[in-house]
């Protein structure tokens, strides 16, 4: 009757050893995605020169608070994915551990918000940087700025690539968490 068990028991955690390891692919991807949107952001910059070459104008990611508070949150999201990496691993060795899977769902729901909100305020402004706002004046720049507005527009879609596999990373561990 116990060896019974105890093959019971390891087909119970099997798929639980099956979702830690798909948690922890989904957690190397959100890392690529969210250090590349910090990364794209922070390095995004263009100066259009304006008569002469002692004139210029500039477009750069630290002109803008809301750009700024992208790339910081970004860059806290991509710090903490990187020190969840061995909590994941844990989860991988004992499937059955509550503890470090809870943690986790914890703290990606924390993450999540963090990059929902940065991903959220860098799409109004890249939105306006698109299209302007005629009512209060305010212009489209990436006609001009074409380089830095396909810059800021690519780490934005990244942000919200990282907002989508923190998603299924909170799905996986909650269906962990239930079948316990």
């Amino acid at each position: 009757m116990l060896a019974v068990d105890e093959r019971v028991r390891e087909k119970r955690g099997g798929w639980k050893k099956g979702i830690a390891i798909i948690d922890f692919i989904l957690r190397l991807g959100a890392i690529a995605s969210s250090l590349g949107a910090a990364a794209a952001m922070g390095t995004s910059d263009e100066t259009l020169p304006f008569f002469t070459q002692f004139f210029q104008f500039e477009a750069s990611y630290d002109d803008m608070p809301t750009f700024t508070f992208f790339v910081i949150a970004m860059a806290i999201v991509g710090g903490y994915l990187v020190l969840s990496l061995p909590f994941s691993i844990v989860t991988i060795v004992r499937p059955h551990a509550a503890g470090p899977r809870l943690l986790l769902i914890i703290l990606d729901t924390v993450a999540l918000t963090l990059t929902t909100a940065s991903a959220a305020a860098g799409t109004a402004i890249v939105y306006l940087a698109h299209n302007g706002n005629s009512s209060a004046n305010w212009m489209a720049i990436c006609n001009q700025y074409t380089d830095f507005c396909q810059a800021v527009s690519g780490a934005v879609v990244s942000s919200f690539i990282a907002v989508v596999l923190f998603v299924f990373m909170i799905m996986l561990s909650a269906c962990a968490l239930r079948r316990s």
